[in-house]
């Protein structure tokens, strides 16, 4: 017979969700990709606990849930550092942590990043929808009803046998600032743009707006001297992309973005940089740096 554990959550956070590595392949459909905003964080935390890479992960944004943990059973936190605690006991990030029947895992103040990735050894007792566990944007709750929590919701995992502790060396671990450079690649509509709007886009920083989510980041500024030369017809995008909307204000797109739009296409965030794009919150500062596909392949 198999053991079971019940994750029951006392409260939820400010936004606790079921995630794994993606709806992959139903674009087409105009179903959104989803999944973790920060997947080696989320692929880590899966490897210390010694689940597969797409073992679903609880992502947790700025305020964390108080779970009561009904069973035994090990787990692993990774990404933002929101001051996790077992019995009001501090516990260190990056590691192998045995839980106890009976535990509460809680959360306090938030002292870097924004998200953080909660795995826990053992097969999790949910529907796909899809081919993914994804919490979906917009009203999806109907397809996957217990991927975002609420206060009272029970989780059911079947665990599996322990494993050895495994930890991440402090010195390998992310390190998450309130400013980040990204890379990215030209748009499709790049050329588009006046050689002054293209230098003044690159040569600032934008803060986040309080307007920003997993859908997208909407940042701070307008461009300066845009003036759209046509109508774009709608066409594909992906997380990642950066619109200008026609005021000028510039708009990342992330893992809950539609899948079509119609505003220009400036540039591409590089898929290695999207990582860090997810750590960063409202306030914080992002700066673009222009690169050669190139520099990704060499």
């Amino acid at each position: 017979m198999f053991q079971t554990i019940r994750l029951h959550f006392l409260k939820a956070g400010l936004q606790t969700l079921i995630q794994d590595q993606g709806r992959v392949g139903y674009q087409s459909y105009g179903v959104p990709v989803s999944g973790v905003m920060d997947k080696k964080s989320a692929a880590l935390a899966n490897e210390l606990v010694g689940n597969p890479t797409d073992t679903p992960v609880l992502e947790i944004t700025l305020l964390g849930p108080k779970i009561q943990i009904q069973g035994d059973c090990q787990i692993a936190i990774t990404g933002a550092d929101l001051s996790p605690k077992i019995n009001k006991e501090a516990i260190p990030l990056y590691t192998t942590i045995t839980v106890k029947d009976g535990d509460t895992l809680s959360f306090g103040a938030i002292k870097n990043g924004c998200r953080a990735y909660i795995a826990v050894r053992g097969k999790w007792q949910l529907s796909k929808w899809l081919n993914s566990y994804s919490a979906l944007p917009y009203s999806g709750k109907e397809a996957t009803p217990k991927s975002v929590i609420e206060k009272g919701q029970e989780l059911i995992i079947e665990v599996a046998s322990p494993i050895a502790k495994k930890s991440i060396p402090k010195a390998e671990q992310p390190v998450y600032k309130n400013s980040e450079r990204i890379r990215v690649l030209p748009g499709p509509e790049f050329e588009e743009f006046s050689s002054y709007t293209i230098a003044y886009f690159f040569s600032r920083g934008y803060q986040l707006t309080n307007d920003s989510n997993r859908m997208g980041y909407r940042l701070d500024a307008n461009l300066i001297d845009f003036k759209p030369k046509r109508e774009v017809i709608s066409s594909g995008i992906i997380p990642g992309t950066i619109q200008i909307t026609s005021s000028g204000q510039p708009v990342i797109l992330m893992a809950d973005a539609q899948t079509v739009g119609g505003y220009y296409r400036i540039a591409n965030v590089i898929s290695a940089d999207m990582d860090k794009l997810a750590q960063l919150k409202p306030g914080d500062e992002v700066w673009f740096s222009l690169i050669r596909l190139a520099e990704i392949l060499d």
